[in-house]
Protein backbone atom coordinates (compact mmCIF):
# COMPACT_ATOMS: atom_id res chain seq x y z
CA UNK A 1 0.00 0.00 0.00
CA UNK A 2 1.29 3.43 -0.94
CA UNK A 3 -0.50 6.76 -1.29
CA UNK A 4 -0.16 10.53 -0.89
CA UNK A 5 -2.82 12.67 0.75
CA UNK A 6 -3.11 16.30 1.82
CA UNK A 7 -2.36 16.82 5.50
CA UNK A 8 -5.61 18.68 6.35
CA UNK A 9 -7.68 16.13 4.46
CA UNK A 10 -6.18 13.19 6.34
CA UNK A 11 -6.24 14.94 9.73
CA UNK A 12 -9.90 15.87 9.37
CA UNK A 13 -10.98 12.41 8.18
CA UNK A 14 -9.04 10.39 10.76
CA UNK A 15 -10.11 12.69 13.60
CA UNK A 16 -13.75 12.21 12.66
CA UNK A 17 -13.61 8.45 12.23
CA UNK A 18 -11.58 7.97 15.44
CA UNK A 19 -13.81 10.22 17.57
CA UNK A 20 -15.83 7.36 19.10
CA UNK A 21 -13.02 4.84 19.56
CA UNK A 22 -13.13 3.27 23.04
CA UNK A 23 -10.35 4.29 25.44
CA UNK A 24 -10.30 0.75 26.84
CA UNK A 25 -11.37 -1.55 23.99
CA UNK A 26 -12.42 -5.12 24.89
CA UNK A 27 -10.10 -6.35 22.12
CA UNK A 28 -7.05 -4.40 20.84
CA UNK A 29 -8.16 -4.18 17.19
CA UNK A 30 -11.19 -2.07 18.15
CA UNK A 31 -8.77 0.78 18.92
CA UNK A 32 -7.75 0.83 15.27
CA UNK A 33 -8.75 2.80 12.20
CA UNK A 34 -8.82 0.91 8.90
CA UNK A 35 -7.11 2.61 5.95
CA UNK A 36 -8.21 1.30 2.56
CA UNK A 37 -6.43 2.85 -0.42
CA UNK A 38 -8.33 2.08 -3.62
CA UNK A 39 -7.36 2.12 -7.29
CA UNK A 40 -9.93 4.82 -8.11
CA UNK A 41 -7.98 7.39 -6.07
CA UNK A 42 -10.12 7.12 -2.93
CA UNK A 43 -8.87 6.58 0.59
CA UNK A 44 -11.47 5.10 2.93
CA UNK A 45 -11.06 5.35 6.68
CA UNK A 46 -13.35 3.35 8.95
CA UNK A 47 -13.89 2.45 12.61
CA UNK A 48 -16.34 0.18 14.41
CA UNK A 49 -16.78 -0.77 18.08
CA UNK A 50 -19.83 -3.05 17.61
CA UNK A 51 -22.14 -0.13 18.51
CA UNK A 52 -21.11 2.83 16.35
CA UNK A 53 -19.42 2.68 12.96
CA UNK A 54 -17.91 5.52 10.97
CA UNK A 55 -16.53 5.77 7.44
CA UNK A 56 -14.99 8.70 5.60
CA UNK A 57 -13.94 8.76 1.95
CA UNK A 58 -11.32 11.29 0.79
CA UNK A 59 -9.31 11.80 -2.41
CA UNK A 60 -5.73 10.52 -2.48
CA UNK A 61 -2.97 9.77 -5.00
CA UNK A 62 -2.87 5.99 -4.73
CA UNK A 63 0.27 4.34 -6.14
CA UNK A 64 -0.32 0.91 -4.62
CA UNK A 65 -3.79 -0.05 -3.31
CA UNK A 66 -4.08 -1.91 -0.04
CA UNK A 67 -5.60 -2.08 3.42
CA UNK A 68 -4.00 -1.59 6.80
CA UNK A 69 -5.14 -1.21 10.42
CA UNK A 70 -3.33 1.18 12.81
CA UNK A 71 -4.06 2.81 16.17
CA UNK A 72 -6.73 5.42 15.45
CA UNK A 73 -6.16 7.99 18.21
CA UNK A 74 -2.41 7.95 17.66
CA UNK A 75 -2.81 8.45 13.91
CA UNK A 76 -5.21 11.34 14.59
CA UNK A 77 -2.72 13.05 16.93
CA UNK A 78 0.16 12.56 14.51
CA UNK A 79 -1.73 13.82 11.45
CA UNK A 80 -2.86 16.97 13.31
CA UNK A 81 0.69 17.73 14.44
CA UNK A 82 2.35 17.41 11.02
CA UNK A 83 3.34 20.46 8.95
CA UNK A 84 0.92 21.64 6.29
CA UNK A 85 2.41 19.59 3.49
CA UNK A 86 1.35 16.43 1.61
CA UNK A 87 1.71 13.18 3.59
CA UNK A 88 3.24 10.12 1.98
CA UNK A 89 2.09 6.82 3.49
CA UNK A 90 3.39 3.38 2.61
CA UNK A 91 3.32 -0.08 4.11
CA UNK A 92 6.67 -1.72 4.84
CA UNK A 93 6.22 -5.23 6.22
CA UNK A 94 4.27 -4.95 9.47
CA UNK A 95 4.85 -1.21 9.79
CA UNK A 96 3.32 1.87 8.20
CA UNK A 97 5.58 4.83 7.48
CA UNK A 98 4.33 8.41 7.28
CA UNK A 99 6.50 11.14 5.75
CA UNK A 100 5.56 14.82 5.75
CA UNK A 101 8.33 17.24 4.88
CA UNK A 102 11.23 16.27 7.13
CA UNK A 103 8.96 14.57 9.68
CA UNK A 104 8.85 10.78 9.71
CA UNK A 105 6.69 8.43 11.80
CA UNK A 106 6.47 4.65 11.87
CA UNK A 107 3.39 2.85 13.20
CA UNK A 108 2.91 -0.83 13.91
CA UNK A 109 0.00 -2.46 12.09
CA UNK A 110 -2.69 -4.64 13.65
CA UNK A 111 -4.19 -7.80 12.09
CA UNK A 112 -6.95 -6.77 9.68
CA UNK A 113 -8.38 -10.29 9.70
CA UNK A 114 -9.47 -9.84 13.32
CA UNK A 115 -11.32 -6.59 12.63
CA UNK A 116 -15.13 -6.82 12.56
CA UNK A 117 -16.99 -6.16 9.33
CA UNK A 118 -18.79 -2.84 9.29
CA UNK A 119 -22.59 -3.09 9.31
CA UNK A 120 -24.42 -2.41 6.06
CA UNK A 121 -26.48 0.75 5.82
CA UNK A 122 -30.20 0.08 6.36
CA UNK A 123 -32.87 1.19 3.89
CA UNK A 124 -32.67 4.82 2.76
CA UNK A 125 -35.72 6.70 4.05
CA UNK A 126 -35.09 10.24 2.89
CA UNK A 127 -32.98 13.39 3.07
CA UNK A 128 -33.00 16.59 5.09
CA UNK A 129 -31.12 19.87 4.95
CA UNK A 130 -28.07 19.56 7.20
CA UNK A 131 -28.52 22.94 8.85
CA UNK A 132 -32.20 22.35 9.59
CA UNK A 133 -31.48 18.89 10.99
CA UNK A 134 -28.65 20.18 13.19
CA UNK A 135 -30.84 22.96 14.58
CA UNK A 136 -33.61 20.48 15.43
CA UNK A 137 -31.15 18.09 17.06
CA UNK A 138 -29.58 20.81 19.18
CA UNK A 139 -32.99 22.02 20.32
CA UNK A 140 -34.18 18.57 21.39
CA UNK A 141 -31.09 16.86 22.79
CA UNK A 142 -30.83 19.41 25.63
CA UNK A 143 -33.74 17.55 27.24
CA UNK A 144 -32.33 14.04 26.78
CA UNK A 145 -31.33 12.20 29.94
CA UNK A 146 -27.68 11.79 30.95
CA UNK A 147 -28.26 8.97 33.44
CA UNK A 148 -27.04 5.73 31.86
CA UNK A 149 -29.01 3.73 34.44
CA UNK A 150 -32.10 4.94 32.56
CA UNK A 151 -30.99 4.18 28.99
CA UNK A 152 -34.42 4.81 27.46
CA UNK A 153 -34.24 8.47 28.44
CA UNK A 154 -30.78 8.92 26.92
CA UNK A 155 -32.38 8.42 23.52
CA UNK A 156 -34.32 10.73 21.19
CA UNK A 157 -37.53 9.41 19.71
CA UNK A 158 -37.46 10.02 15.97
CA UNK A 159 -40.85 9.79 14.27
CA UNK A 160 -41.15 9.80 10.49
CA UNK A 161 -44.56 10.30 8.92
CA UNK A 162 -44.59 11.30 5.28
CA UNK A 163 -42.81 14.62 4.82
CA UNK A 164 -42.78 15.32 8.59
CA UNK A 165 -39.92 14.33 10.87
CA UNK A 166 -40.39 14.80 14.63
CA UNK A 167 -37.80 14.55 17.40
CA UNK A 168 -38.73 14.17 21.10
CA UNK A 169 -36.58 13.86 24.24
CA UNK A 170 -37.15 14.00 27.99
CA UNK A 171 -35.20 13.49 31.21
CA UNK A 172 -38.41 13.53 33.34
CA UNK A 173 -37.91 17.20 34.30
CA UNK A 174 -38.34 18.73 30.83
CA UNK A 175 -39.59 17.62 27.45
CA UNK A 176 -38.51 18.99 24.07
CA UNK A 177 -40.17 18.40 20.71
CA UNK A 178 -39.26 19.71 17.26
CA UNK A 179 -41.02 19.01 13.98
CA UNK A 180 -39.38 19.69 10.61
CA UNK A 181 -40.14 19.10 6.96
CA UNK A 182 -37.91 16.73 5.02
CA UNK A 183 -37.77 14.85 1.70
CA UNK A 184 -38.88 11.24 2.19
CA UNK A 185 -37.94 8.49 -0.24
CA UNK A 186 -41.64 7.54 -0.23
CA UNK A 187 -44.54 9.91 0.61
CA UNK A 188 -46.21 7.14 2.62
CA UNK A 189 -43.19 6.27 4.78
CA UNK A 190 -43.85 5.77 8.51
CA UNK A 191 -41.01 4.86 10.87
CA UNK A 192 -40.23 5.26 14.56
CA UNK A 193 -36.80 4.82 16.14
CA UNK A 194 -35.15 5.58 19.46
CA UNK A 195 -31.76 7.07 18.55
CA UNK A 196 -28.97 7.74 21.02
CA UNK A 197 -28.82 11.46 21.80
CA UNK A 198 -25.02 11.45 21.55
CA UNK A 199 -25.24 9.94 18.05
CA UNK A 200 -27.55 12.73 16.89
CA UNK A 201 -25.37 15.38 18.55
CA UNK A 202 -22.39 13.99 16.66
CA UNK A 203 -24.34 14.15 13.38
CA UNK A 204 -25.30 17.78 14.10
CA UNK A 205 -21.71 18.70 14.90
CA UNK A 206 -20.05 16.99 11.95
CA UNK A 207 -22.60 16.87 9.12
CA UNK A 208 -24.45 20.18 9.41
CA UNK A 209 -22.33 21.88 6.77
CA UNK A 210 -22.55 19.06 4.24
CA UNK A 211 -25.71 20.34 2.54
CA UNK A 212 -28.02 17.34 2.71
CA UNK A 213 -28.07 14.46 5.20
CA UNK A 214 -29.39 11.05 4.14
CA UNK A 215 -31.21 9.08 6.85
CA UNK A 216 -31.37 5.28 6.64
CA UNK A 217 -33.63 3.16 8.80
CA UNK A 218 -35.15 -0.27 8.23
CA UNK A 219 -38.40 -1.63 9.64
CA UNK A 220 -37.54 -3.85 12.59
CA UNK A 221 -33.79 -3.19 12.29
CA UNK A 222 -31.66 -2.27 15.29
CA UNK A 223 -29.47 0.38 13.64
CA UNK A 224 -29.85 3.82 12.09
CA UNK A 225 -27.55 5.36 9.51
CA UNK A 226 -26.63 8.92 8.50
CA UNK A 227 -24.58 9.96 5.48
CA UNK A 228 -23.39 13.34 4.18
CA UNK A 229 -20.35 14.87 2.51
CA UNK A 230 -18.42 11.64 2.10
CA UNK A 231 -19.03 10.61 5.70
CA UNK A 232 -21.19 7.73 6.86
CA UNK A 233 -22.07 6.61 10.37
CA UNK A 234 -24.31 3.94 11.85
CA UNK A 235 -25.37 3.41 15.44
CA UNK A 236 -27.31 0.83 17.37
CA UNK A 237 -30.75 2.03 18.40
CA UNK A 238 -31.79 2.22 22.05
CA UNK A 239 -33.82 -0.86 22.88
CA UNK A 240 -37.18 -0.43 24.61
CA UNK A 241 -40.55 1.30 24.45
CA UNK A 242 -40.36 5.06 24.87
CA UNK A 243 -42.92 6.53 27.29
CA UNK A 244 -45.98 8.23 25.68
CA UNK A 245 -44.65 11.74 26.29
CA UNK A 246 -46.77 13.60 23.74
CA UNK A 247 -49.77 13.48 26.07
CA UNK A 248 -47.85 15.59 28.60
CA UNK A 249 -48.31 18.70 26.47
CA UNK A 250 -51.39 20.57 27.76
CA UNK A 251 -54.44 20.77 25.50
CA UNK A 252 -55.15 24.30 26.69
CA UNK A 253 -53.71 26.89 29.08
CA UNK A 254 -55.31 29.78 30.94
CA UNK A 255 -52.31 32.10 31.40
CA UNK A 256 -49.84 33.34 28.80
CA UNK A 257 -46.81 35.60 29.06
CA UNK A 258 -44.62 37.04 26.31
CA UNK A 259 -41.14 38.38 27.06
CA UNK A 260 -38.09 39.38 25.03
CA UNK A 261 -35.97 36.23 24.87
CA UNK A 262 -32.51 37.80 24.94
CA UNK A 263 -33.43 40.10 27.85
CA UNK A 264 -34.88 37.20 29.83
CA UNK A 265 -31.77 35.09 29.20
CA UNK A 266 -29.42 37.81 30.43
CA UNK A 267 -31.56 38.60 33.48
CA UNK A 268 -31.85 34.90 34.37
CA UNK A 269 -28.07 34.49 34.12
CA UNK A 270 -27.48 37.44 36.45
CA UNK A 271 -30.09 36.52 39.02
CA UNK A 272 -29.12 32.84 39.09
CA UNK A 273 -25.60 33.78 40.23
CA UNK A 274 -26.87 33.76 43.81
CA UNK A 275 -28.93 30.59 43.44
CA UNK A 276 -27.43 27.78 45.48
CA UNK A 277 -27.15 24.30 43.99
CA UNK A 278 -30.60 22.72 43.47
CA UNK A 279 -32.40 25.97 44.40
CA UNK A 280 -34.77 27.63 41.93
CA UNK A 281 -35.06 30.97 40.24
CA UNK A 282 -38.52 32.50 40.77
CA UNK A 283 -40.50 34.33 38.09
CA UNK A 284 -43.43 36.50 39.18
CA UNK A 285 -45.66 37.67 36.33
CA UNK A 286 -47.97 40.65 36.76
CA UNK A 287 -49.43 43.26 34.43
CA UNK A 288 -46.63 44.65 32.27
CA UNK A 289 -43.69 42.95 33.94
CA UNK A 290 -41.95 39.84 35.20
CA UNK A 291 -39.74 39.91 38.31
CA UNK A 292 -36.93 37.37 38.57
CA UNK A 293 -35.66 36.47 42.04
CA UNK A 294 -33.18 34.04 43.59
CA UNK A 295 -31.84 33.46 47.08
CA UNK A 296 -33.65 33.91 50.38
CA UNK A 297 -33.15 34.32 54.12
CA UNK A 298 -29.59 35.13 55.14
CA UNK A 299 -28.14 33.98 51.83
CA UNK A 300 -27.21 36.24 48.94
CA UNK A 301 -30.26 37.49 47.07
CA UNK A 302 -30.94 39.03 43.66
CA UNK A 303 -33.92 40.38 41.74
CA UNK A 304 -34.53 42.03 38.40
CA UNK A 305 -37.65 43.28 36.61
CA UNK A 306 -38.33 43.11 32.86
CA UNK A 307 -41.15 44.22 30.61
CA UNK A 308 -43.55 41.38 29.87
CA UNK A 309 -47.05 40.96 28.49
CA UNK A 310 -49.47 38.96 30.64
CA UNK A 311 -52.75 37.40 29.53
CA UNK A 312 -54.63 35.88 32.48
CA UNK A 313 -54.16 35.87 36.24
CA UNK A 314 -50.98 37.05 37.98
CA UNK A 315 -48.80 34.04 38.72
CA UNK A 316 -45.47 33.11 40.33
CA UNK A 317 -43.53 29.99 39.43
CA UNK A 318 -39.97 28.73 39.82
CA UNK A 319 -37.52 26.72 37.74
CA UNK A 320 -34.14 25.06 37.79
CA UNK A 321 -32.01 27.95 36.41
CA UNK A 322 -30.06 25.81 33.92
CA UNK A 323 -33.16 24.05 32.60
CA UNK A 324 -34.79 27.45 32.07
CA UNK A 325 -31.72 28.80 30.25
CA UNK A 326 -31.46 25.65 28.11
CA UNK A 327 -35.00 26.15 26.85
CA UNK A 328 -34.61 29.87 26.25
CA UNK A 329 -31.37 29.32 24.36
CA UNK A 330 -32.95 26.71 22.11
CA UNK A 331 -35.80 28.93 20.90
CA UNK A 332 -33.98 31.07 18.36
CA UNK A 333 -36.80 33.65 18.31
CA UNK A 334 -37.01 37.26 19.51
CA UNK A 335 -39.77 36.55 22.02
CA UNK A 336 -40.60 33.66 24.33
CA UNK A 337 -44.14 32.65 25.18
CA UNK A 338 -44.83 30.82 28.46
CA UNK A 339 -48.20 29.09 28.70
CA UNK A 340 -49.35 27.67 32.02
CA UNK A 341 -52.36 26.76 34.15
CA UNK A 342 -50.92 26.60 37.67
CA UNK A 343 -47.64 27.55 39.41
CA UNK A 344 -46.73 23.88 40.01
CA UNK A 345 -47.93 22.45 36.69
CA UNK A 346 -45.59 22.03 33.69
CA UNK A 347 -45.03 25.23 31.71
CA UNK A 348 -45.03 25.20 27.91
CA UNK A 349 -42.33 27.35 26.32
CA UNK A 350 -42.59 28.34 22.66
CA UNK A 351 -41.05 31.06 20.54
CA UNK A 352 -42.57 33.86 18.52
CA UNK A 353 -41.15 36.55 16.25
CA UNK A 354 -43.38 39.45 17.33
CA UNK A 355 -44.71 40.60 20.69
CA UNK A 356 -48.33 40.16 19.59
CA UNK A 357 -47.70 37.55 16.91
CA UNK A 358 -48.41 33.85 16.60
CA UNK A 359 -46.16 31.42 18.43
CA UNK A 360 -44.17 28.60 16.80
CA UNK A 361 -45.82 25.80 18.77
CA UNK A 362 -46.12 23.73 15.59
CA UNK A 363 -42.30 23.71 15.30
CA UNK A 364 -40.53 23.66 18.69
CA UNK A 365 -42.02 23.06 22.13
CA UNK A 366 -40.23 22.89 25.46
CA UNK A 367 -42.17 21.69 28.48
CA UNK A 368 -40.57 22.46 31.85
CA UNK A 369 -41.60 21.16 35.28
CA UNK A 370 -41.54 23.91 37.94
CA UNK A 371 -39.83 23.54 41.30
CA UNK A 372 -41.84 24.04 44.48
CA UNK A 373 -40.49 26.90 46.58
CA UNK A 374 -41.06 28.10 50.14
CA UNK A 375 -43.79 30.67 50.43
Amino acid sequence: MKFRVERDVLADAVTWTARTLPTRPPVPVLAGVMLDAQTDGTLRLSTFDYEVSARASVPAEVSEPGTVLVLGRLLAEISRSLPNKPIDVHLDGNKVELRCGSARFTLLTMPTGEYPELPAMPDHQGSIDGGTFAEAINQVTIAAGKDETLPLLTGVRMEIEGDKLTLLATDRYRLAMRQVNWSPASPSVEQVALVRARTLSDVARNMAGAGSVDISLAEGADIVGFEAGGRRTTSLLVDGEYPPVRRLFPDSTSTHTVTNTAELIEAAKRVSLVAERNTPIRLSFSEGQVVLEAGQGDDAQASEALESVLEGEEITTAFNPQYLLDGLGALGTEYVRLSLNHPTKPVLMTGQDELQGEDHADEFRYLLVPIRFAG
